[in-house]
């Protein structure tokens, strides 16, 4: 590609980020998606400390290309995964779920590149406040953690555009090039895509899992728990329980209780389809087949390129 923002800020050949997904994106991901040119993250949210450790050396010594790791900030421990990843001399990181400011300077100031992720206007002119280097601007047709305002990517990138000329990554319900050539017409710099990637040869989700998304048609996920964190999920058997007990008006300690811990694992993770969390984005009523993380990234530029030349043809209204 010619010259391209986000190409330049990270070192990398294409404007392809592969998300940071808990349970999902190990080093064996994270280097393929990097080998094939795109910038592959490690998800540090389903590690702990020690695990992301192994996972970032063994990223290391399989590539020399740039590959970063996602860091939500909810998450408990932040102080040390931070200090072990410039110990570990990571030079990308990708924050997420949280407040940016408290930790963008400590990375800048050991050389690393900070983007960060966000749902609203209001939380990208806050990161940039922060001085991130990026913004990830993530729609309400995304996977996992969500935000609460239901902005669509297609309002929300040239909404973001409009108020920031921040280098800008478009995330939420992209998985193929026509999608990238999209977001890219709208405003953005580049694409950040996760959950394409759960459905490769190199992520670390169970079969099941991977099955269960092959199967999704549209409207079989849903976003809720926003009295938590909010979350899009594939409607199971743990996702109608969830539903009833809304039904009862319950409280936050209720639906807390109902959630209990480890079910994003147990779903993802382990393969329990019915009592575990399935988090996916809508574009996963796109997908056929499992594929090798590269081949991902070599039919998305492919199908790219081609939308540009479909581009030209259209015609022209004068």
């Amino acid at each position: 590609m010619k010259e391209n923002r986000i190409t330049d800020l990270f070192g990398i050949r294409y404007p392809i980020v592969q998300g940071g997904m808990v349970w999902v994106s190990g080093w064996r991901l994270a280097v393929a998606v990097s080998e094939a040119g795109g910038l592959g993250l490690i998800g540090a949210g389903s590690m702990y400390p020690g695990v992301l450790r192994e996972h970032i050396r063994k990223a290391k010594s399989a590539t020399k290309k740039p590959f970063g790791v996602n860091v939500p900030l909810l998450y408990p421990g932040v102080e040390e995964i931070m200090q072990m990843l410039v110990d570990e001399g990571v030079k990308i990181v990708f924050t997420s779920a949280g407040n940016p400011m408290r930790w963008t300077g400590f990375l800048q100031s050991h050389g690393v590149k900070v983007a960060h992720v966000v749902s609203s206007v209001k939380f990208a002119l806050k990161a940039a406040e922060a001085g991130v280097d990026a913004i990830v601007a993530e729609g309400f047709e995304a996977g996992g953690h969500n935000g609460r305002e239901e902005t669509t990517t297609m309002i929300l990138i040239p909404a973001v555009r409009r108020v920031l000329s921040l280098p800008l990554l478009a995330a939420g319900g992209i998985g193929t090039g026509r999608q990238m050539l999209s977001a890219m017409i709208l405003g953005a710099d580049g694409v950040q895509v996760g959950s394409r990637f759960v459905v490769t040869e190199e992520s670390s989700a169970h079969i099941l899992f991977k099955e269960a998304v092959l199967a999704v048609k549209d409207g079989d996920t849903d976003l809720t728990l926003k009295e938590i964190v909010p979350t899009r999920l594939i409607k199971n058997k743990f996702y109608e329980k969830l539903q009833a007990l809304y039904r009862t008006c319950p409280t936050v300690d209720e639906i807390k209780a109902l959630l209990g811990r480890g079910r994003a694992k147990k779903g993802m993770f382990e393969g329990d389809l019915e009592e575990g969390e399935l988090e996916i984005g809508q574009v996963a009523a796109l997908f056929d087949d499992i594929l090798p993380a590269g081949e991902v990234v070599r039919r998305m530029l492919e199908e790219f390129r081609l939308a540009q030349i479909e581009c030209g043809k259209f015609q022209n209204f004068e």
